[in-house]
């Protein structure tokens, strides 16, 4: 008996089965089109992925461009595409008359900027900032009380010494505020809360500018906090810092009623 073959086994299509249906292509039109992944972004997130999983640390330095393109069997022009984009990210750089790009971690004023873009994206409101705050500074402050060195406690009366002695109307007022918090942070030593609260910071410097000058005895106010919290943080008492930083906080929404700026107003950068 004769062998049946592949091709003759299966049913023979109808002119009504290779066309879909009128609604079958309307219900297509439903979805968009799949894109194809650039080749430069499949280079980057294999890169990105050698970083994240520790295989590349911190100041690893890559392969030259030439080298990486004959590995991923790319342009060498896709791989400068990749690494531009990895070094925006911050987790590549190429230190000054370098050659070639080292493993580099994202700095902490840079994920805080990327967040502070976010945040006003999404409309977030000083009440939101400031709630956030509440929760967190204060805590920030007991750990520093429990951790700082002997230069963390150097660093933050220098910077309160600048800020009582900074003349009124000065606009570099606000940072050396903002350079208060984040030393307190930075005693904390946790990188995880440094990285959070560093964005909420920034994110209150433009109405904590307009709200400075304007409200009689903000200065004082801010002065007398700081100096009761670098007490505390000196006498490593948790309790007092906690409970003065939550003062200083409270009293920016104070500040910030009597400037007249409304709790619901959106941050801007």
């Amino acid at each position: 008996m004769k062998k049946k073959t592949i091709a003759a086994t299966r049913p023979r299509r109808t002119g009504a089965e290779t066309q879909a249906p009128a609604e079958s292509s309307d219900a297509a039109s439903m979805f968009d089109p799949v894109e194809r992944s650039p080749a430069y972004t499949k280079v980057s997130s294999a890169i990105e992925h050698k970083i994240l999983s520790r295989a590349l640390r911190d100041g690893d330095v890559l392969p030259a461009e030439l080298e990486l393109a004959q590995q991923f069997r790319v342009h060498r022009s896709t791989v400068r595409e990749a690494l531009r984009q990895l070094e925006s990210a911050g987790l590549v750089a190429r230190p000054p008359g370098a050659k070639r790009m080292i493993v580099s971690r994202p700095e902490a004023a840079k994920v805080a900027s990327g967040m502070r873009h976010a945040l006003v994206l999404h409309e977030v409101s000083f009440v939101d900032v400031w709630e956030a705050m509440m929760v967190i500074e204060p805590e920030v402050a007991a750990l520093a009380a429990l951790r700082r060195t002997q230069a963390d406690l150097a660093a933050l009366t220098q910077t309160s010494e600048a800020f009582r002695e900074s003349p009124e109307g000065d606009p570099d007022s606000v940072n050396i505020v903002a350079t208060f918090f984040e030393q307190l942070g930075a005693a904390s030593r946790n990188q995880v809360l440094v990285l959070a609260k560093q964005s909420l910071t920034q994110a209150l410097a433009p109405s904590l500018a307009r709200m400075i000058d304007t409200v009689p005895q903000a200065r004082t106010r801010i002065t007398d906090a700081q100096r009761r919290i670098i007490v505390a943080v000196r006498d490593k008492n948790a309790d007092e810092a906690r409970k003065w930083m939550s003062k200083h906080v409270r009293d920016f929404k104070r500040g910030y009623e009597v400037a007249g700026i409304s709790p619901d107003t959106p941050i801007s950068v």
